[in-house]
């Protein structure tokens, strides 16, 4: 296996550095969807070459090759992984798999909370309004979703705050946010260089909402006095575990609210795409070496048997039939039977004949 399995560990640990600061400079919202794709598709190669790795170690054991048909002499001959990097790779794959099992549950109990928590709100409004001291509000995702507002928070704003305020829930609710932070966590979960993704996804999230409650608002001064006076009310109450107006780096989003808004751009989404393209490439090759490499194992199983079968069929045939004068018979080729590619091509070109 060459360098092309190593690709995708590699493009992961880059972009975990660069994306998470990249992503705070374009539109919010394909700064999101970047994010996503780029947390799926290097979690994705993250594990792929991890497995692909590991297979090498596990391949070479004895019970495993027999198991197979394939020679383990070949493989170590044709596969230039060593047995520590193989034995590393597969702790890693099996404690990314371990964490991926954890944080799904976790997410699935998460969801069913949130079904819960919309039934027991007083009303069937989309607006929940708790009789509340303490400030808090956030959106709770549902089937359909509601906005909880405590009495606190909603005395602590003015009339186009709190305007804001609920557009900048309404928006979660309806760009499903929820979806990409179960993205981020289940990516993270399986690959930790991506933790810095979903960090920088939850910051991106209410940015994406702060941006549409500015257009629905008509002043982005009126929302980033929202998300100021909320966060400072908000600071010594317990936030909970879902998608709140107080949530992120709420300096950087005031700040970014007294900027006009950002334009739309493709070029700093290109070199992304590109690694990402890289880290499929990659990966694909990689894959496509594995199958080749088991190939020749096989073969080189097939060639290995054959000879033991004719040198078995010639001794025998020599002792019995030394007085009659027979010669020994050549035997069948045993690729054809183990199902190795020879003999896969010539049943083939048989059945064609």
């Amino acid at each position: 296996m060459t360098f092309s399995v190593y690709v995708p560990l590699l493009v992961t640990l880059v972009l975990a550095v660069l994306a998470p600061r990249a992503a705070r400079r374009p539109a919010p919202r394909a700064a999101a969807w970047a994010l996503a794709c780029t947390a799926l598709v290097t979690a994705a190669g993250w594990l792929g070459s991890l497995a692909l790795l590991a297979f090498t170690g596990f391949a070479q054991i004895p019970e495993v090759a027999e198991e197979g048909h394939w020679s383990v002499a070949a493989l170590r001959t044709e596969d230039p992984v060593s047995l520590s990097v193989a034995a590393v790779s597969a702790v890693a794959l099996t404690a990314g798999l371990a964490s991926l099992g954890v944080a799904a549950v976790r997410q699935l109990r998460h969801v069913v909370w949130a079904r819960r928590e919309c039934a027991r709100m007083p009303g069937d409004t989309e607006l929940a309004v708790v009789d509340d001291e303490v400030p808090h509000a956030f959106a709770l995702p549902g089937a359909p979703g509601r906005i909880v507002v405590s009495r606190g928070m909603l005395r602590c704003l003015g009339d186009l705050e709190r305007e804001a305020l609920l557009a900048h829930e309404r928006a979660h609710l309806r760009g499903r946010h929820h979806l990409f932070q179960t993205v981020w966590r289940l990516t993270a979960a399986a690959s930790p260089p991506l933790r810095p993704l979903a960090e920088a996804g939850r910051f991106v999230l209410e940015r994406w909402a702060d941006e549409e409650a500015a257009a629905h608002v008509g002043s982005r001064t009126v929302v980033a006095r929202a998300v100021g006076r909320a966060a400072l009310a908000s600071a010594d109450a317990a936030r909970p575990a879902a998608l709140a107006v107080t949530g992120g780096a709420v300096p950087q989003r005031v700040r970014a609210l007294l900027t006009p808004p950002p334009s739309p751009r493709i070029l700093p989404f290109v070199p992304g795409a590109l690694l990402l393209a890289l880290c499929c490439a990659a990966l694909a090759n990689a894959a496509c070496e594995s199958e080749d490499l088991v190939d020749t194992a096989v073969r080189a199983q097939c060639a290995a048997d054959a000879g033991a079968t004719a040198a078995g069929t010639a001794e025998a045939g020599a002792m019995a039939g030394a007085g009659a004068g027979h010669r020994p018979q050549r035997p069948r080729d045993a690729c054809c039977d183990h199902g190795g590619t020879g003999g896969r091509a010539r049943a083939h070109a048989r059945h064609r004949g």
